[in-house]
């Protein structure tokens, strides 16, 4: 992706200018909760507050989640900037599926006639309004290729994830060696993400959450949905050593546009 030419105007003043390449750790994007202790004690559920639809705010502005400002701001990792980052865009699917294997959901688009330079200030002022980490710019090309006709501005912000690594089965030769029915084997890790802070390691056996014994990688998949921002206790095999690892899980992401 190369960073976006800005307008006169100052829009994007202090603005970073490149985006560093973002490994894809083949997870959606969901929530990160910070990491309690090592200890067996839970906590309820993260706070959040009511999910309000999102006000009319701008003509050209389109929701993709469809909540309001202070529900966008519980659930983001860090506080909005003073100015978002804005990059020229190569591909609106692959920038999405780049950017959300690092926790960055795009909670709204732009959408503008012309990609004139007052559009582009326009769209960028507008990425600050709504809290914009990163501003990906879209030009869109006449048939010819000789003029460019609309410009579509997508606003991206970080989420925390709600466990940060990925995992998969275990093979059946892996089960009938260990002596084990079930559990999942941890692949990646996210760095300062649930998984990270509570000390998992690629490689670590999941047996268990909260005592329930772990069948499939889809089963611990939908427990970890299930205890969403809430602290979990997972028993771990680490080599040839049980080990207790708690666990602060982040929220689900907020679903699009509700019917």
């Amino acid at each position: 992706m190369r960073p976006a030419q800005t307008a006169k105007g100052g829009y994007a003043r202090g603005m970073k200018t490149t985006l560093r390449s973002l490994p894809y750790v083949g997870t959606l994007c969901l929530l990160l909760g910070a990491c309690g202790s090592v200890t067996t004690r839970l906590e309820p559920a993260v706070e959040t507050p009511a999910a309000t639809p999102a006000p009319s705010i701008d003509p050209h502005y389109q929701p993709v989640i469809d909540r309001d400002a202070a529900y966008i701001d519980s659930l983001r990792a860090a506080p909005a900037p003073a100015e978002p980052q804005v990059i020229e865009g190569k591909s609106e699917l692959g920038d999405r599926l780049e950017l959300s294997a690092n926790g960055y959901v795009n909670i709204g688009n732009g959408r503008y006639p012309t990609a004139s330079n007052e559009s582009l200030e326009a769209a960028i002022a507008l990425g600050k309004h709504v809290g914009a980490e990163r501003v990906l710019i879209y030009r869109q090309v006449s048939d010819t290729g000789a003029e460019t006709r609309s410009l579509l501005a997508a606003y991206y912000v970080k989420f925390r994830l709600l466990f940060g690594a990925t995992f998969r089965d275990l093979t059946t030769r892996e089960r009938e060696s260990l002596g084990l029915d079930g559990g999942v084997r941890i692949g990646g890790v996210i760095g300062d993400s649930p998984a990270s802070q509570a000390n998992l390691l690629p490689d670590d056996l999941v047996l268990s959450l909260n005592g329930t014994p772990i069948s499939s990688r889809g089963q611990f998949q939908e427990l970890l949905k299930a205890n969403a921002g809430k602290t979990i206790s997972l028993r771990v095999l680490r080599g040839t050593t049980r080990i207790p690892r708690v666990v602060r899980l982040g929220e689900l992401p907020p679903t699009a546009k509700p019917e």
